[in-house]
C-alpha cells in the first residue's frame, strides 16, 4: 500500500514538473523581451528542478542515489537563481532596454 502511494505521489510530481517545463517553454516563446523571458526561464527552471528531482527521489530504492538527488537539488536551488541574476546584470550592463508598450499602454 505504501509503495503504491509513493508511486502515485512520484508520478504526480514528475508530471507537475513536466507541465512547468512546458509552461516555461511557452513563456520563452511568447514573452516580448529579454527580462521577461529570463524570469519565465528562471522560475520554471527552479520549479521543474524541485518537482522532478523530488519525484525521482521517491522512485529510488537506494539511499545513496536519493542522497545524490537531494544534493543535486540543493545545488540547483542555489545556482539557478544566481545564474538568472548574473544574466540580468549582464543585460543591464549591456544596456538592454526592457520592453515598453507603444500606443499608450496597449500591448
Amino acid at each position: 500500500m505504501i509503495a503504491l502511494l509513493l508511486d502515485v505521489l512520484s508520478w504526480i510530481l514528475l508530471l507537475t514538473g513536466s507541465a512547468f517545463l512546458l509552461i516555461g517553454g511557452v513563456g520563452l516563446l511568447r514573452f516580448p523581451d529579454f527580462y521577461s523571458r529570463l524570469q519565465a526561464a528562471g522560475i520554471t527552471d527552479t520549479l521543474c528542478s524541485i518537482t522532478i528531482l523530488l519525484g525521482l527521489t521517491l522512485q529510488t530504492d537506494s539511499l545513496s542515489v536519493a542522497a545524490k538527488l537531494l544534493f543535486t537539488l540543493g545545488f540547483l536551488l542555489f545556482t539557478a537563481p544566481l545564474a538568472s541574476l548574473s544574466m540580468a546584470k549582464a543585460g543591464r550592463h549591456s544596456k538592454v532596454d526592457p520592453w515598453r508598450p507603444e500606443n499608450g499602454g496597449e500591448s
